[in-house]
């Protein structure tokens, strides 16, 4: 069918701000690289940047042979797509080639943080295996219940739960939550880093060796969350016809507005909050408070008022630090703070959506602004308790549904000794160790062997 002149102009322009979405959440990818880097020792920061391009390449792969068409294919299936397997028949009338990009962009995202909780012990096959699972199927399930139109948890589902549907927009939820949970498996079934718990259980300081790099990622993370968010949307020319000057193009500002307020103040309120508990300010918790916020607002960024955001990324922050405490005083370690950071904050935001949703956002960010829509909105806002339990639902069905997932799949590699690293690896570290020398020239712990030949003599000498 011939489309018009003005159609062709419309279909380009949102074809073009999908792309530069989907470049932009690319960017985050280098974020989550510097970040890693300087968070971990200066003898790990190959091996740290090495699966975060592994994350990316073996992500690709994954995601266009399996992940898409689990995620969006066969929309009489609540549960899994069972078509578009390597994008057979893309494009077609629903999706096409930038839709694709831009869900791969989101994909590797999620095996990036999962990589964090699990850094400076893992061994690299062992992140070739989970990388590719979690992306090709673990990952893309959850996209299906969430935000495929035939989803059993879907708020664009013709049939939504509790006539509403869980509302995670760009992915508090779907993305972080799945993240973190795989990482608190991981990292669990793993055991803490050699030297980060004496043997009386008090935690040893053991920071990243480069708090430039962890500050830089911190920033083009914030960038690239700008394409995260707004460009959820997808499209940005849609005219809302309840309105006569609104449209998505409104939307797609405000969702950037309140990532932004949501991220600020998580970062503030970690600021002072860490200044109070430990004596001095922090700069590396200021990072994670910030993106912590972004985590939570992710969910309901674009349904909610700027002041709300504010609210989110308040308490975004305390869940952070409280999570922080919690992790120390159980054992539990994760050099990124990964897990507390996408799975509290992930798990925060969905419910913060599901009190503050207001419901003439929502109609708009889900029924395109249609007049005479009536839809359950949040709980503080007078909307019920409709979306809320969806909500709730999300944080459960995903804990579960990755637990009994990437749960075996860890246990499994751990028993099949390609899991974890060995003691006198670890102690070398895995730049030597696995990949042949370190990241830097001058490598500051100037007691390890410089070179892998001066590794492979300490061994045979032992």
């Amino acid at each position: 069918m011939e489309i018009s002149w003005e159609e062709s102009v419309t279909y380009s322009i949102n074809t073009i701000y999908l792309l530069f979405s989907a470049y932009l959440v690319f960017v985050m990818q280098l974020g989550f690289a510097m970040l890693c880097a300087g968070s971990v020792r200066a003898k790990n920061a190959m091996n740290i940047m090495l699966t975060n391009v592994v994350d990316a390449v073996v992500g690709s792969i994954s995601y266009y042979l399996f992940g898409f068409a689990f995620a969006f294919g066969d929309t009489s299936n609540p549960f899994i797509g069972t078509n578009f397997f390597a994008l057979k028949d893309i494009p077609n009338t629903s999706y096409d080639y930038s839709f694709f990009l831009y869900q791969w962009a989101f994909a590797i995202a999620v095996a990036g943080i999962t990589s964090g909780s699990i850094a400076e012990r893992t061994q690299f096959s062992a992140y070739l295996v989970f990388s590719f699972f979690l992306t090709g199927f673990v990952y893309p399930v959850v996209v299906h219940w969430v935000w495929s139109s035939s989803g059993w948890l879907s708020a664009s589902s013709t049939n939504m739960l509790f006539a509403s549907g869980a509302i995670d927009f760009a992915g508090s939820g779907v993305v972080h939550l799945v993240g973190a949970v795989a990482g608190l498996w991981g990292s669990f079934i793993e055991g803490p880093r050699v030297g980060r718990f004496d043997a009386f259980g008090k935690p040893m300081s053991m920071r990243g060796h480069n708090a430039t790099l962890v500050v830089l990622g911190t920033f083009l993370l914030w960038f690239g969350w700008f394409g995260f968010n707004p460009g959820s949307f997808d499209k940005i020319l849609v005219a809302y016809p309840s309105t006569t000057d609104q449209g998505n193009w409104t939307s797609v500002g405000r969702t950037a507005v309140t990532t932004t307020l949501a991220g600020s103040t998580a970062g503030i309120i970690t600021l002072f909050g860490r200044r109070l508990l430990v004596g001095h300010w922090d700069a590396l918790d200021v990072c994670n408070g910030v993106l912590g916020g972004f985590v939570a607002i992710t969910s309901g960024c674009s349904v909610v008022e700027p002041w709300a955001a504010i609210v989110c990324g308040f308490f975004a922050a305390w869940v952070l630090i409280g999570l922080n405490i919690l992790a120390l005083k159980l054992n539990f370690d994760d050099p990124l703070e990964a897990v507390q950071l996408h799975g509290g904050c992930g798990a925060w935001g969905l419910i913060f959506t599901g009190l503050f949703a207001k419901e003439e956002f929502v109609i708009q960010a889900y029924n395109s602004g249609e007049s005479g829509v009536t839809r359950p909105y949040g709980l503080f806002m007078g909307g019920g308790w409709g979306l809320l339990g969806c909500q709730v639902i999300e944080v459960l069905v995903i804990v579960t549904w990755v637990s009994l997932t990437m749960g075996p799949l860890f246990y499994a590699l751990h028993q099949l000794g390609i899991l974890r690293i060995s003691v006198e690896e670890e102690i070398a570290g895995l730049d030597i160790s696995s990949h042949g020398g370190y990241a830097y020239n001058a490598n500051q712990e100037e007691n390890q062997p410089r070179f892998y030949a001066d590794y492979m003599r300490m061994q045979n000498q032992s």
